[in-house]
């Protein structure tokens, strides 16, 4: 039996990014998944089904090797099976681990649902899809640190790690081309506030690291960074 359409098998961060960006209101439910790991031959039959049933639903299916590891970075993949779920760049939700039940029940809410939802924890194996509220720092305050730290030089960076010492590949690469581009930028490590890391998504309606921002906008992650690099447009943008 063929798979369902909406079933793909990424075959490059290219196809990826494609795939994901053609339209930007459509559920998307990607699964990262491996060969050689065993509870990843069941879910993959999940998959497969909840492709079938939730035909709407765009189902990317990444497979651990080297040529789409950035992807896996860039969504903090750390085991397989993990599941994310999105509604064009936005978040909706993490599944962790072998759990049809809670993978499903996700699926289930959100190809239904009309508006995403902004924030989400990541638990080790069930579907917890809304964060509890900070005790500390109201919503308003957030944003409003958020919105300091997006103005507080001309080009920031958020990213994972600092310049000298960055702990992903995204970020790696988009400091060695804003360094061959001569730019001056600072910068402001995510992993150090899960609020702002969990924010600036919301905000920016932007789900990955790096992002760069240029005059308190967001311009993108690497990969538009380095097409307007190319283009030349990115030197005007900084003008």
């Amino acid at each position: 039996m063929s798979a369902p359409t909406n079933l793909v098998d990424v075959t490059s961060t290219e196809h990826f990014q494609g795939l994901l960006s053609a339209e930007l209101e459509r559920v998307s439910l990607i699964s990262f998944w491996a060969p050689w790991a065993e509870p990843c031959k069941q879910m993959n039959e999940v998959v497969q089904e909840l492709a079938k049933k939730y035909s709407a639903v765009l189902v990317l299916r990444v497979t651990e090797a080297e040529s789409l590891s950035d992807i896996s970075e860039t969504f903090e993949i750390n085991s397989v099976p993990s599941f994310v779920l999105l509604r064009g760049h936005t978040l909706l939700g993490r599944v962790e681990g072998a759990d049809a039940k809670a993978l499903s029940n996700a699926v289930a809410m959100h190809a239904s649902s009309p508006t995403p939802q902004s924030t989400v924890t990541s638990p080790p194996s069930e579907s917890t899809l809304t964060s509890p509220p900070s005790t500390a720092e109201t919503k308003e305050e957030l944003n409003a640190r958020i919105r300091e730290l997006l103005n507080q030089s001309k080009v920031v960076l958020f990213m994972k790690g600092s310049p000298d010492a960055p702990r992903c590949g995204f970020s790696r690469k988009i400091v060695a081309l804003l360094r061959d581009e001569k730019v001056e930028f600072t910068h402001f490590d995510i992993l150090t506030d899960e609020d702002v890391r969990q924010g600036l998504k919301v905000i920016n309606d932007w789900p990955t690291y790096p992002q760069l921002i240029v005059n308190g906008e967001l311009v993108g992650g690497l990969d538009i960074v380095k097409e307007m690099a190319e283009s030349g447009e990115f030197q005007g943008l900084l003008a």
